[in-house]
């Protein structure tokens, strides 16, 4: 999923093409609006989000997501699935000079292998190919281990957010700047 890192601007139409065929192959497909896997994608969202519901305040935003709201995602911006069940998905979109990344997402049986790395990076790749300068996400106060997977994944905490009707910090919100090529 790295192809592009090194890649000079002439060879993005062949790198393009091999990581378009390598996606159809089962490595992430891009969601369409229409696609019959997006029941699927919410019933991911919602198990991949449910371990957290007790620790954080105000509650999820999962609750909102609906197979309507992400059929809207699809068509607003990008979600990409990995594996057919799905296993892993991420919802991007654009967000000034930066592409927001929410929703990341692995069945627990498949943590551990790399997705949400894969997923990050194919963000990134779409993110250089739009020119933008990097990714931005959100995460919660309360989940610290988020935050710490991504430091590891390139990200710096740039800020702090409170939801509508509170007055503490509730999110960090945190970038992974790209290097154009």
């Amino acid at each position: 999923m790295t192809y592009f890192r090194n890649a000079a601007p002439l060879e993005w139409k062949q790198f393009l093409f091999k990581w378009t065929a390598e996606m159809r192959n089962g490595s992430a497909c891009k969601v369409n609006p229409d696609s019959a896997s997006i029941p699927d994608i919410l019933t991911l969202v919602q198990q991949a989000f449910a371990s957290m519901e007790a620790r954080i305040d105000p509650p999820s935003s999962m609750h909102r997501l609906t197979v309507s709201s992400i059929r809207d995602a699809c068509a607003a911006g990008e979600v990409w699935t990995i594996g057919d069940k799905p296993d892993a998905c991420i919802f991007t979109k654009r967000k000034g000079d930066y592409l927001y990344i929410g929703k990341l997402s692995v069945r627990e049986d498949m943590r551990g292998r790399g997705l949400a790395r894969a997923l990050v990076e194919l963000a990134e790749t779409r993110a250089k190919m739009m020119g933008l300068s990097g990714l931005e996400l959100e995460t919660r106060i309360e989940l610290t281990e988020n935050h710490e997977t991504f430091r590891r994944l390139g990200f710096v905490k740039s800020g702090e957010g409170a939801h509508k009707g509170f007055e503490r910090s509730t999110y960090i919100i945190m970038r992974k700047n790209i290097a154009a090529d």
